[in-house]
């Protein structure tokens, strides 16, 4: 399971991480590339052509990386690192989960607000169950409460704000969202797992957020 235990994520081919050594699925780390003028360049959506340099998508790997050189050696030449390489993964993480997100909205299959999330979380949507509950890390844990993860998981992903939420959403904010099952929810999952751990988070007894206030602008 990824991290919260939402679902088992896809398997696929095993890369190493050149911080902790170990091998894992491409789906849990971070593809870098060095481009031409020798600048490391992140490589979040895996798609830019070159060797991949991977590191764990754990914020203690990636400092780890920076401060002990770790990109020179397995470039095995010397590199560039751009300022803030480690905030700069942890936006590029955020864009792509806010754009998945977006992306199952436009297909109808990915809603917001608090009803209409918990009418999908009762009934489905798009002819499929809900398979993910989305929540923003800074909405109140007494509102986040208002609503349970569908059955297989057992916690809401809330490692976006509501901020972010609403940019997927095309609204101001937005506390509340579910995803039908299918290929792009098992995606964003996986997304939110690494965002999570890149990004600083508090415990606050549900998944990965922080307690604040705040409604959807919205049900939508």
């Amino acid at each position: 399971m990824t991290r919260g235990g939402h679902q088992k994520t896809r398997e696929g081919p095993e890369r190493r991480c050149i911080v902790t050594g170990a091998s894992q699925p491409a789906a849990g780390l971070v593809r870098f590339v060095v481009g031409p003028e020798g600048l490391v360049v992140p490589d979040v959506a895996g798609r830019l052509p070159g060797r991949g340099i991977w590191v764990a998508a754990e914020r203690a790997a990636l400092d780890r990386a920076v401060a002990k050189k770790l990109f020179a050696r397995a470039a095995r030449a010397p590199v560039t690192l751009p300022e803030g390489l480690v905030a700069l993964v942890e936006a590029q993480l955020a864009q792509r989960l806010v754009e998945l997100v977006s992306l199952a909205r436009k297909g109808g299959a990915a809603v917001c607000g608090y009803e209409k999330t918990r009418d999908a979380l009762i009934k489905g949507l798009a002819g499929r169950p809900a398979a993910v509950l989305l929540q923003a890390s800074d909405g109140s844990l007494r509102e986040r409460a208002r609503l349970r993860p569908p059955e297989g998981s057992d916690a809401p992903v809330t490692v976006l704000s509501a901020a972010e939420l609403g940019m997927a959403f095309g609204r101001e904010r937005v506390i509340h969202a579910a995803l039908a099952a299918g290929g792009l929810a098992t995606r964003v999952v996986e997304e939110a797992a690494r965002l999570a751990g890149v990004r600083p988070q508090a415990d606050t007894g549900g998944r990965f957020g922080a307690d604040g206030a705040g409604k959807d602008t919205k049900d939508a």
